[in-house]
């Protein structure tokens, strides 16, 4: 037991206890109460972005799944012909229904978990692997060819399926090479359409002997028709109809015939080539996407490693594995790795500001207790001692509302990342912890009761601060020409560079330092005029606002973040609205289109000028197989004026519509895609059409893009060039704001198509992980509007009371309530104007600093959307002004607010004797 100075003990109650934490707590409750307010709120915004991050990412991977369809996400196992030739046994013997279950179970268990696989959906079978004709004459032939099937002898039927007529196939008694009938079932869809019935016959013809006949028994229903059990194998659960190669294009039906789980060895009597397979079909609902790395790999040893030659041996060495689950993943991972870095960004920037407004809590507290900290310090408290009882109060209020905002996470968002959250949450706590001891630390080095003026005029910089300015500055410099040059994405990082995601911070960070250091020179070039000015008003906000604490990086810190922050993601916002928006112009051509029009269909033009929201209508002629010299293109009859008046509207592909006027004359101007500029030149060339209208043309205008045919090769012409004028149109594209749907197509008629802009628009979006995205920025957009005024409200509570006190004590002197409100406004403005301008235009130069690295395609339509072009980050006025105009009016707001509230409450208590102020 050691002794104090006075020669008493020092015992354990002389320490740091929770005493001194509870009276601190008791004295200060709303203090306190707002920390763990703080912590909460930024805790669960921190907590929540993972669990956010990981269901947009197993929502898009499952959507990415999906899309694909079962036939390209299941794994295909099939033995090859060289496996029978190099057998020593009966080939039938192969083929019997215990060659193909036996090894079905074994080859389920082989990827583990690895590679989730749904047991319910996966299959196994005999099948032909050569489709075979059919020349029945009763079954249906769309242009004189006979249909082709493939026999499917697959286990599971009865369970995958729903009797609906007759029965289900058996097995011939002798299910050898010799058989001369089998017996099928088929599905409902593929008798529909092929017109098969129970009871119908389909004869196989055979290179010896007579016809193969496969007697139909029953027609099923698939429980269900897009599963991978139906799905994974072209042709089994519904027919299609395919086209034949040559130069006269010709239509046939292709299906499905399903024989008995036993008839395998039947097949040998076939030249369809028959053959054991295996489908293996991925447990969409296990697969998640932060097992992306795991199921690539595992997908990639299926197709040529270890869990191949497991298979092997499982089967036979002679088989194929093959499956396009690979690509589908990867394309996924492309996708993510384009807009991870880009939520990066968002979360870097937000998760910035909330670490200084803790600092800045912090702050505000120890400039509060300066007085009570000064005294501790003066009586011989210790550093370490003055931290630990600071730190002792912050933990007791900071560490319990970070486990209630991690808590409020989980259960609002999702439980996903725990580990990230656990960790996000924790690190709000240590930083709400450690504000207050450091800076009280900070401030209370040396042991003294009077502090020298902190004046931002008379500050003056230290060299280490030099030092440190310097080198952020070539931190940030290197993190923009970083993202300038080599974008957001760090090698297929989907989660990017953390340097380069913090380059619109480090911009922020550059101008506060740069801001901070400029801001004393107007005050102190207009110091020496305002003496000179009537009245006191303006010139004592103006000595006011000299006079105000040095220590203001921090706080412009924090607003310049916040800004750039709220700028840059309303700008993202808005730009991945710009572009879905011009990738639905780019698609539909107009605000509607209404296409596929008869020559029968008259009055549809007029009709559609009359419906409601209609502002105009541009009547086209369109031709898709043209043909201009000996090459296919697209070709549009246009009346030149109206159509010129429609691309000038839409901004894209506008020309002067004297140029493509027709005067007559034997060459007929045209307007060309590049392709065709390239190819002609300026000489004529034929054009040919299908109706046998033929002029020759010249193309005097090139276009990229032109509403009535898109980016494809394509000519438009003057209708009035063409036999037959522009009546009938083909199509009509509508301008409107917006047109009404329902009335358009009531108009158009039954046998019209109608295509909205808007309906594309929603059609741009293919993944969760779009949409999650956009939501990221808008939060991250809320959240650093809130956060910017809350360091406003720290920054003018830091300062509110010896405000008050000073407003007491001119009143004194005659000041009025007027003159009192105005001095606050005046004195608050200049820090106030020089964030708001200097959050603007920060945003405006990190925004164009970095716009040429930020890709938004990615985010703003899908993969299959019309090729409109690269969508770059473009700065948004109202995003750059609206956060800047509300942080002066709340500075005003607050100002005017604490002036009336001063008035009301009196002067008495502000002026006391022996209060410091």
């Amino acid at each position: 037991m050691t002794e104090r100075p006075s020669g008493r003990p020092r015992t354990a109650a002389s320490r740091v206890t929770v005493p001194w934490v509870r009276t601190r707590l008791r004295t200060a409750p709303g203090a306190a109460a707002a920390l763990a307010l703080l912590v909460a709120v930024t805790a669960f915004l921190a907590a929540a972005l993972p669990p956010a991050l990981d269901r947009y990412d197993e929502e898009g991977m499952r959507r990415a799944l999906e899309a694909a369809g079962p036939t390209r996400t299941s794994v295909q196992i099939q033995v090859s012909d060289a496996d029978m030739y190099l057998s020593d046994g009966p080939w039938e013997d192969l083929f019997r229904r215990e060659q193909v279950e036996g090894p079905f179970a074994k080859l389920l268990a082989l990827p583990g978990r690895a590679l989730p696989l749904d047991e319910d959906q996966s299959s196994a079978g005999v099948r032909t692997t050569r489709a075979m004709k059919a020349p029945d004459a009763y079954l249906s032939q769309p242009d004189g060819v006979a249909p082709v099937f493939h026999l499917v002898a697959q286990g599971g039927v009865a369970e995958h399926s729903r009797l609906t007529q007759g029965r289900l196939p058996k097995a011939p008694e002798d299910p050898g090479p010799g058989a001369d009938s089998l017996e099928a079932a088929v599905t409902t869809e593929t008798a529909k359409k092929l017109n098969i019935r129970v009871g119908s016959v389909v004869h196989f013809p055979r290179a010896e002997g007579d016809p193969l006949a496969v007697r139909v028994t029953g027609l099923v229903a698939p429980r269900e028709p897009d599963g991978a059990y139906w799905s994974a194998l072209p042709e089994l659960g519904r027919p299609h109809r395919m086209v034949t190669q040559g130069p006269v294009p010709s239509q046939y039906w292709a299906g499905a015939l399903l024989l008995a789980p036993d008839a395998g060895p039947a097949l040998l009597a076939t030249p369809g080539a028959p053959a054991r397979y295996w489908t293996l079909a991925p447990d969409l609902s296990a697969l998640h996407g932060r097992d992306l790395e795991a199921l690539t790999s595992a997908v990639a040893s299926l197709e040529g490693g270890p869990l191949l030659e497991r298979i092997t041996t499982t089967v036979s060495p002679n088989l194929d594995v093959s499956t396009d689950l690979d690509d589908v993943l990867g394309g996924y991972k492309g996708l993510w790795s384009a807009i991870g870095p880009l939520v990066a960004v968002a979360a870097f920037g937000t998760g910035t500001v909330a670490a200084v407004v803790l600092c800045m809590a912090g702050g505000l507290a120890a400039a509060r207790r300066r007085a009570e900290l000064t005294l501790l310090r003066a009586r011989g408290a210790s550093l370490r001692g003055l931290a630990g009882r600071l730190l002792a109060e912050t933990v007791v209020v900071a560490v319990p509302a970070a486990a209630l905002g991690l808590l409020a996470a989980r259960l609002a968002v999702g439980t996903g990342r725990p580990a990230q959250s656990a960790v996000a949450a924790g690190a709000v706590a240590l930083v709400a912890a450690l504000a207050l001891p450091l800076r009280a630390v900070a401030a209370h080095r040396a042991v003294g009761v009077h502090t020298g003026r902190e004046d931002v005029v008379r500050a003056r910089p230290s060299k280490r601060r030099l030092v440190a300015e310097v080198t952020l500055l070539a931190v940030a410099a290197g993190a923009v020409l970083t993202l300038r040059t080599r974008g957001t994405s760090a090698d297929g990082d989907p989660t990017g560079d953390e340097l380069v995601s913090l380059a619109p911070v480090l911009v922020a960070v550059i101008a506060a330092l740069v801001l901070v250091r400029l801001y004393p020179l107007p005050l102190r070039g207009l110091a020496r005029p305002a003496r000179r000015m009537r009245g006191v008003v303006g010139p004592l906000s103006l000595a006011r606002a000299g006079c105000a604490g040095g220590s203001t990086v921090l706080p412009l810190l924090a607003l310049l973040t916040a800004l750039t922050t709220a700028a840059f993601g309303g700008s993202v916002l808005t730009g991945v609205t710009d572009a879905r928006e011009h990738a639905a112009v780019f698609a539909v051509g107009a605000d509607a289109r209404v296409f596929d029009l008869t020559e029968a269909a008259k009055g549809v033009e007029e009709r559609v000028r009359r419906a409601p929201g209609v502002d105009d209508v541009t009547p086209v002629k369109v031709s898709y197989s043209a043909l201009a010299g000996n090459q296919r293109v697209s070709l549009a009859g246009v009346e030149p004026d109206a159509y010129a008046a429609l691309s000038s509207r839409l901004d894209d592909g506008a020309f002067d519509a004297d140029t493509l006027k027709a005067d007559g004359e034997d060459t007929v101007p045209a307007l060309g895609s590049p392709a065709l500029a390239e190819r002609f030149g300026d000489d004529p060339f034929p054009v040919i059409l299908e109706d046998g209208d033929s002029f020759t043309a010249r193309v005097v205008a090139v276009r990229t893009w032109t509403p009535a045919l898109g980016a494809d090769d394509f000519l438009v012409v003057d209708g009035s060039a063409l036999r037959v004028g522009l009546e009938p149109p083909t199509g009509l594209l509508v301008i409107g704001d917006p047109p009404d749907a329902a009335a358009l197509r009531k108009a158009a008629g039954d046998d019209a198509q109608v295509q909205l802009r808007s309906d594309v628009v929603a059609a741009t979006v293919e993944s969760p992980l779009q949409t999650g995205a956009e939501r990221v920025y808008a939060a991250a957009v809320a959240a650093g509007a809130a956060y910017a005024a809350l360091a406003l409200l720290l920054t003018l509570l830091r300062a509110a009371p010896e405000r008050a006190a000073l407003l007491a004590r001119l009143r004194t002197m005659g000041l009025t309530r007027a003159q009192g409100r105005r001095l606050l406004i005046l004195e608050s403005l200049p820090q106030a104007v020089l964030a708001a301008v200097g959050g603007a235009l920060t945003a405006w130069a990190a925004i164009r600093l970095l716009a040429p690295g930020i890709d938004l395609t990615t985010v703003a339509v899908s993969t299959g959307a019309p090729a409109a072009g690269r969508a770059l980050l473009r700065a948004d006025q109202l995003s750059l002004l609206v956060p800047a105009l509300a942080v002066v009016a709340l500075t005003v707001g607050v100002a005017a607010a604490q002036a009336w509230w001063s008035g009301r409450r009196g002067a008495v208590r502000e002026l006391r004797a022996g209060d410091a102020r």
